[in-house]
């Protein structure tokens, strides 16, 4: 970081977004919040999940995600999926769809306003050429590990947004 961060400025809120709400945006969740901590950056940023669905409202993340997500010090274990609401969209400074049709789907739910606050996670990626985070949930844990790997790089490089836009 460069800098002192003002404590008295208000709280960064972050909200990733997928389809049900147990894969990809919890894991994202789970990085970055991991990330913030490290960083003790946690008072000054917060993070949330949702889906763009209500398939799974209530669940934990699908238990491969929090097995390989464990695997890597990061515990997704707390969270509960739940369902993008219309409030979202103005209690949070960045909304972050993993993939293109999440991304359509926030669009459609924002106002014209709103909607310069929804982004692409992998436009923050800094290493990779991938534009959309693919969804592990029908494959085997391989893709869970690529989605963490995804989603770990992503989560340095808006981090770096972050801190560079709003500290």
């Amino acid at each position: 970081m460069n800098g002192i961060i003002n404590m008295n400025e208000k709280k960064v809120k972050i909200l990733f977004v997928c389809m049900g709400n147990i894969c990809r945006s919890p894991t994202a969740h789970g990085v970055f919040e991991t990330l913030l901590a490290t960083q003790n950056l946690d008072d000054v940023i917060s993070v949330d999940s949702a889906g763009t669905h209500a398939y799974h409202v209530g669940e934990q993340p699908d238990s491969r995600a929090q097995s390989v997500a464990l695997n890597r010090g990061v515990d997704l274990s707390s969270q509960r999926a739940r369902k993008v609401m219309q409030d979202d969209f103005e209690r949070f400074d960045y909304v972050i769809a993993m993939d293109r049709s999440n991304h359509a789907d926030l669009c459609e739910l924002a106002s014209p306003e709103q909607r310069k606050k929804i982004h692409l996670f992998m436009d923050f990626a800094k290493d990779r050429d991938e534009r959309e985070v693919p969804d592990p949930y029908y494959g085997g844990s391989h893709g869970f590990e690529r989605v963490l790997d995804m989603v770990s790089d992503a989560s340095e490089g808006l981090l770096e947004d972050i801190l560079q836009r709003n500290f």
